[in-house]
């Protein structure tokens, strides 16, 4: 059985909109709500924020910690603080000799190892953001790095000698490789300039540092530590040398 049809003229007629748009006064309120709750997202963004970019930093220090060790397991020592040419001129940065070990070997193969680092034929390889060497907190600009190592007389890194890891008679845990500097001390990551001892002990709460309150070390062992700004100078003394503490 077939249902009736209706007949147009029998057609319910239409009901006018009532429907309006908003008003000048409507659509600000509602412009002031999304602001309000853009606003109120935006700690919690950058709160989560920090904890990443320290995470990556964290992780950026341990691959460096593994390429100095891969690197004196291929030639039996770590890599001097820098490498000198025919005159005892500085050339290139333990950073530069460890970039095969850092997965970067297409870099790598970019340098000039027989000029210095900032020799024109060096200029684009050293313009290279390079991430293992690159904190994500750190307020620099491109090419140079906050990863420096101690370089002392007695420090795992040296100036014109290298390490071996069975020359090390201090704990591993508690002797530094690598410390997080401040951008202020930021260097060009092909430099051969690094950290003494001074500017370990000058960084502090005035700092300018990657992440407020923290000074990161890689320790011989490979470990990450964070220092307290407000760390002691002796104990940070007393992490420089290889030499076991009497």
């Amino acid at each position: 059985m077939r249902h009736p049809q209706r007949s147009r003229m029998g057609s319910r007629p239409a009901v006018p909109s009532t429907r309006r748009g908003l008003t000048l006064v409507e659509l600000l309120f509602v412009l002031a709500v999304i602001s309000l709750l853009i606003a109120l997202c935006m700690p919690a963004t950058r709160s989560a924020r920090g904890p990443a970019r320290l995470s990556q930093c964290r992780n950026n220090l341990k691959q460096i910690g593994l390429a100095l060790h891969n690197y004196h397991d291929a030639y039996g020592s770590f890599p001097p603080a820098y490498t000198v040419d025919a005159e005892g001129r500085p050339l290139h940065s333990w950073r530069t000799l460890i970039l095969p070990y850092l997965d970067a070997g297409p870099l790598y193969q970019q340098i000039d190892l027989s000029k210095p680092w900032d020799d024109p034929a060096n200029l684009k390889a050293g313009q290279e953001r390079y991430y293992a060497l690159d904190c994500p907190a750190a307020n620099v600009p491109p090419g140079r790095t906050v990863y420096l190592a101690m370089v002392t007389s007695s420090s795992l890194l040296r100036t014109g000698q290298s390490c071996r890891m069975r020359d090390v008679s201090s704990d591993v845990a508690k002797t530094l490789m690598v410390v997080e500097v401040d951008a202020d001390h930021a260097v060009p990551w092909m430099s051969p300039q690094d950290a003494d001892e001074a500017l370990l002990l000058s960084l502090g709460p005035q700092s300018k540092l990657s992440h407020p309150g923290r000074i990161l070390l890689l320790n011989v062992d490979g470990s990450i530590e964070s220092l307290d700004v407000d760390s002691p100078a002796e104990d940070r003394r007393s992490r420089i040398s290889v030499a076991r503490k009497e």
